[in-house]
């Protein structure tokens, strides 16, 4: 009986780390994948809204259309098919305007290419 006792008492204990271990690596994994990301995300936002300058073509969070007629510390006026619209800075969801530019660029550049190639043809 004496034996059974001892064989019992003397069983190591399971590392209370062990069982916290799989708990603190799901924290660590979703730090980096989900956390992580979307700080990184907000901060890039609230750089390119105070980045706004008159003339830029932005979209809104809603989908609206516009030029930036005017920028104060907090709004940004926007033209839209002849209204303006004061809006929150937040709520300006991209830039056009460097779009723009790239696909009329590279529109520009494939009919430049085309009508040399076709100078040269001839």
């Amino acid at each position: 009986m004496n034996h059974l006792l001892l064989t019992l008492f003397l069983q190591a204990q399971p590392s209370p780390l062990g069982s916290f271990l799989p708990f603190l690596l799901l924290i660590v994994v979703l730090y980096f994948f989900m956390i992580r990301p979307q700080v990184k995300r907000q901060k890039e936002e609230a750089k390119f809204a105070e980045s706004v300058v008159k003339g830029m073509r932005i979209v809104t969070a809603a989908g609206i259309h516009g030029k930036v007629q005017e920028v104060g510390d907090n709004y940004v006026i926007i033209e839209s098919e002849n209204s303006r619209l004061k809006i929150n800075k937040n709520a300006i969801s991209k830039e056009l305007s460097q779009i723009y530019n790239d696909v009329n660029a590279s529109v520009l550049g494939s009919k430049k290419e085309e009508a040399e190639d076709s100078s040269k043809k001839k």
